[in-house]
Parts: C-alpha cells; sequence; structure tokens
C-alpha cells in the first residue's frame, strides 16, 4: 500500500463512511486538532525527565485520542467498520490522575504563568492545543450528533495537563510564576 492516493490532490478528502469533504471541513479540523494534539502528547511522553508511571498514562490518552480521532471521522450512522469509542471509565481514569496529583499540591490561587522547565511548557502546549479541539469539537456537536463523552474526554483531559504542569514544576523545583494583573 502507497503512502500517496493522490485523491487529496484537490483538496478534498474522504470520512470513515466515504463521504468527500474539503480540507477545511469542521470534522477536518476536529480531528487534525486532536492529531495534533497526540503528536504533542508523543513529544511531552518522550522526555526523559517523566517517570515510567506518567509515560504510561501519556500512552493511554494517545490512544483515546486516536479513539475520539475515528469518532470524529466517521460520517455515517450504520458503518461497516467498527468505530471506537469513549467511555465513562476513560474519564474516570483521568479524574483519578488529576485526584492524586491535585493531592500532593498547594491549592492554586491565581493563574500561573506557563515556563520554568520544558517539559512544564510542554504541558501547557498540550492543554492549549487539548482546549482548541474542545472548542472544535464542540462546535461541531452542534451541527452533527457526536458522542457527548468525547467532549467530556477533552475537557478533562486539558484539566489533567494543567495539573500534570503544576505537579511537575513541583518535581522539578520550578517556580510557579503567579500573573499579577497591572490593574
Amino acid at each position: 500500500m502507497k503512502i500517496y492516493t493522490k485523491t487529496g490532490d484537490k483538496g478534498t478528502t474522504s470520512l470513515i463512511g466515504g463521504a468527500r469533504v474539503p480540507k477545511y471541513h469542521p470534522r477536518i479540523e476536529a480531528y487534525g486538532t486532536v492529531d495534533e494534539l497526540i503528536a504533542f502528547t508523543g513529544l511531552l511522553r518522550d522526555q526523559p525527565e517523566l517517570d515510567k508511571s506518567t509515560a504510561e498514562i501519556l500512552i493511554f490518552v494517545q490512544d483515546r485520542l486516536m479513539n475520539c480521532a475515528s469518532i470524529l471521522a466517521a460520517d455515517c450512522t450504520d458503518c461497516s467498520v467498527k468505530i471506537p469509542r469513549i467511555e465513562d471509565s476513560d474519564i474516570a481514569k483521568l479524574e483519578a490522575q488529576i485526584d492524586l496529583m491535585d493531592a500532593q499540591l498547594d491549592p492554586i490561587t491565581s493563574f500561573v504563568l506557563p515556563g520554568g522547565h520544558q517539559v512544564v511548557s510542554l504541558c501547557h502546549v498540550c492543554r492549549t492545543v487539548c482546549r482548541r479541539a474542545e472548542r472544535l469539537v464542540t462546535q461541531l456537536a452542534e451541527q452533527v450528533p457526536l458522542p457527548e463523552n468525547v467532549v467530556m474526554f477533552l475537557n478533562r483531559l486539558s484539566d489533567y495537563f494543567f495539573t500534570l504542569s503544576r505537579k511537575l514544576g513541583k518535581d522539578f523545583g520550578v517556580e510557579q510564576i503567579k500573573w499579577q494583573p497591572n490593574l
């Protein structure tokens, strides 16, 4: 099988189900942004400073993001192929991870400026790309039926990345610079 098919040379692509749409279609924007998040999550996972447990959670995250992308790419009511799902247990797993990390942190009292360590900053990149994906998926869900667990998973995932940034900042001894609005 060749990597190039030439079927997209005129600016369209196929969805699961066979429909051809422009490459700027809302479905493509949504799952393309999820794909971007999968790549950034891989970059985060590859950081040598991460412990094995965190890397394993990030593999779980990438796997579930692939599920999200598949769901977003499926434009059929009765697809001939099985489409993976996001389960309530997937969201609960993220919540459990957030709670474990949050229990080790001081309460947050203000916004913090991303930075201080490349891994902490990369967590914030993942968080912001995740928020963009969530916005695009929410917008798409107003146009086509989508499982609500997809938006819920993305929402919880951005919280996970934020909490991970704080935990890793603490682990690495990074000063969390609080945003001081000049009012």
